[in-house]
Parts: structure tokens; C-alpha cells; sequence
């Protein structure tokens, strides 16, 4: 990264944290599913723990539902040969269990983990009334299993953005005028650990089990929601987060940088691009 993007990263999260509320993980949060022993509680329910063995990953959720926000956490990725692990944290239409209707909507936050000195990548992704199919995935340009990094989403009547400590990674428009689905239920906050063939060209290694990922910061800065009815409540004027229209200049030159050096895979780049990939370039 450039040294003035990282400037701008370093002098955001300062700010950042100057505003965060220290919360206890079960004021907003509570576990779904996963053995008792899959789940651990430290520093007096301000970090959370979730174990992945062969006997079962873990998730927790938030207890409420939301129709707008700013939503973040913090999260270290388990170390090691982690491929087939997968760390998330994303918002969902779907209930605890996992299950979707047709029309669902979810924003994505994916940790594909991988071999040892392998990278691992983040994928993220966009489903809107059912739609999917818009995943991107991205190199780090740090190792996420050494230290905590602040993961983002911000959901508002115009975009969602993706950050990575403050550094966006990812712009998706609002652009319902033409023809492109956009998130337009309340979604509730999921994390979880759990395993996917799929995410590795590797086999999983159990002998590296149990896999952590640990998760901090259960502040939660969303406009409850729990029906549809209040969705447009979410979007008033109220919520400062709905100010946020457009990249600043040094924001753009951030993703941008992102976009240029740590881009994997880009659901854009096919043969025939989805009519909002030149909206969100």
C-alpha cells in the first residue's frame, strides 16, 4: 500500500476507536449453534472464541434485526494450515440456522483459509432478492492471523461498501432503476467458523484442530428493524451513516490501490459483466 493510504488507515482507526463502545458480547449477541465446548468467553465476554474440530464449527448472531447501518468486527483468523476453514461475518435475511428463502439478502465477509504461507483471501459477496453470484476475493496485504484487523460493512439507502481497517474494498450502487437488485429487508448480524471443501484447493489438515477464530467488538451501530414496514424509518436523516454517498478522493485512491494490486477474482471481469460492474469499477 502507499504511504499516504496507510497514513489515512492509521489516522481512521485512531478515530475509530475513539468512538467504539467497549460491549459485552451477550448485549448484543448470542450463540446459535455449535457444541457448548466450541465457544469460549474471555476477557469478561469482550472476546469471543470460536472453535472448529471435526465435531462441529460454531456461529453466533445478533439479537436484533436491522435495516440500515454501519456494521463492523473485529476478527483474528485462525493460524496455521487452516485450508477448508472458513471465518465470516456478514448480515442476513436467512434465520440462525442458515436457511434462506428464495428471495433472500446477505452481505458477505468470507475468510477462505488456506496452507501455511499460502495467502489467505477474503471473498465478499452480494446477494439481493435471491440473486448471488457477485463474489470478489482479495488478497491482504498483512497476515490476518497474527492480530486483530476491522472488518466493515456499511448498508445505506444508496451503496454498501466493504472496509478493511478503513480502507474500502468494495463499492456496491444502488441502481434498482436499472433492473439490478438491491438488499430491501432487514438483516440480521452472523459469524461463524465452519468448514467448506470448497474454499481450498488443499484438504483440511485436522490434525491442526481445533481451528480459532477470535472476535471482538459487539458494538453495534444499525437502525432496528424487524419488518419491512420500518425500512424507510431506516433511511431518514437521522442515522448519520446515511450521509455517506460517495468515496472521498482518498478513500477512492485507497480502493483503487486495492483493486489494482490485491484483486484475485472479480465476478466482473466475465465474457458478459452484470450491468452494475461498470457502476462499481
Amino acid at each position: 500500500m502507499g504511504v499516504s493510504v496507510l497514513v489515512l488507515a492509521v489516522f481512521l482507526q485512531l478515530v475509530g476507536g475513539m468512538f467504539a463502545r467497549d460491549v459485552h458480547f451477550d448485549e448484543n449477541y448470542g450463540v446459535v449453534w455449535g457444541k457448548p465446548d466450541h465457544v469460549e468467553t474471555w476477557y469478561r465476554g469482550r472476546e469471543l472464541v470460536l472453535l472448529l474440530d471435526q465435531a462441529s464449527g460454531a456461529a453466533f448472531v445478533s439479537k436484533q434485526w436491522f435495516g440500515s447501518g454501519f456494521f463492523h468486527m473485529k476478527i483474528k483468523l485462525p493460524r496455521g494450515n487452516s485450508a477448508g476453514v472458513v471465518t465470516t461475518f456478514y448480515l442476513t435475511s436467512g434465520d440462525g440456522d442458515g436457511v434462506k428463502d428464495k428471495a433472500h439478502d446477505e452481505l458477505d465477509f468470507e475468510f477462505l483459509g488456506n496452507i501455511k504461507g499460502e495467502p489467505i483471501l477474503l471473498q465478499t459477496n452480494v446477494f439481493a432478492n435471491g440473486t448471488s453470484g457477485r463474489e470478489q476475493r482479495i488478497t491482504l496485504w498483512f497476515d490476518p492471523t497474527t492480530e486483530y484487523h476491522d472488518y466493515k460493512i456499511l448498508w445505506n439507502q444508496n451503496q454498501i461498501v466493504f472496509y478493511v481497517d478503513d480502507i474500502p474494498i468494495r463499492v456496491f450502487k444502488k441502481l434498482t432503476e436499472s433492473g439490478v437488485p438491491f438488499p430491501s429487508q432487514p438483516l440480521q448480524i452472523q459469524a461463524s467458523l465452519w468448514h467448506a471443501e470448497w474454499a481450498s484447493q488443499n484438504e483440511t489438515d485436522w490434525r491442526y484442530a481445533p481451528f480459532k477464530a477470535h472476535y471482538q467488538g459487539f458494538d453495534v451501530s444499525g437502525c432496528p428493524c424487524a419488518t419491512k414496514q420500518c425500512m424507510n424509518e431506516c433511511y431518514g436523516q437521522n442515522y448519520w451513516w446515511n450521509d455517506i454517498r460517495e468515496l472521498n478522493s482518498a478513500q477512492r485512491q485507497a480502493y483503487e490501490d486495492v483493486r489494482r494490486r490485491h484483486m484475485h477474482y472479480d465476478y466482473c471481469a466475465g465474457h458478459t459483466p452484470a450491468p452494475e460492474c461498470s457502476f462499481n469499477s
